[in-house]
Order: structure tokens, then C-alpha cells, then sequence
């Protein structure tokens, strides 16, 4: 009995992050779009929007660590945006540019950045 419930125990760990893994898998900008306004009643709602964050401070961590300041075409607004008001942008702004919901979750995400907080040169 021990060795059948230690069995079943293993097998559902190692099943859950597989489908994890395929719930938030990012092809698109409408899929980074769906985990940052995860729908009501969604009982992933609190991953998916933490999963939404994550994405946002990773993508805008490697743009300034890769592209020298003076490069730059996005410069965060003074006073800072917090990271729910930067997925909130996003998902209204690509809901108003249906054309690209098929496009790259990041190249989306700085496409809408630029416009929302570009910099003054």
C-alpha cells in the first residue's frame, strides 16, 4: 500500500510541471497577452500573472543589459510604472492592434513599450 501511494505520489509530481510548462508557453503575443489578464475564476489566475511578470522584468532586464544606454528606445517614466500597470498597458494596447497578436510575445511587449514610455533624446 505504502510503495502504491509513494508510486502515485511520484508519478503526479513529475506530470505537474509538464502541464505547467504547456500552460504558459509563450508563442505569441496573445498568449503573453491571456497570462497577463488571466480571465475570472481562472484558479491559475495568481500564477499567470506572476508568470506575466517574471517575462516583463526578464525582457526589460536583458534590453538593458544588452543595448548600450544610448541605444536605448525605451526609457521607464518618471515616476515609475510598476510591473502591473506595464501588463495592463500591454494588454489594452495590444487589444486596440488585433495585428499583432500573432507576432512575438517580446517583440510585442517593446513594440507597445516604445510607444508608451520612448525616450526623450
Amino acid at each position: 500500500m505504502k510503495l502504491a501511494l509513494a508510486t502515485a505520489a511520484l508519478a503526479l509530481a513529475l506530470s505537474s510541471p509538464a502541464m505547467a510548462q504547456e500552460h504558459f508557453r509563450l508563442q505569441s503575443a496573445a498568449d503573453l497577452s491571456r497570462a497577463c489578464a488571466p480571465a475570472a475564476g481562472d484558479k491559475d489566475a495568481a500564477t499567470s500573472l506572476a508568470f506575466c511578470h517574471g517575462v516583463l522584468a526578464g525582457a526589460y532586464g536583458y534590453f538593458q543589459s544588452s543595448v548600450p544606454a544610448a541605444d536605448r528606445f525605451v526609457c521607464p517614466p518618471t515616476p515609475a510604472v510598476t510591473r502591473t500597470q506595464v501588463a495592463d498597458g500591454f494588454v489594452a494596447w495590444l487589444k486596440a492592434r488585433p495585428q499583432y497578436n500573432g507576432d512575438g510575445a517580446i517583440d510585442a511587449l517593446f513594440r507597445y513599450a516604445a510607444e508608451a514610455y520612448p525616450c526623450k533624446r
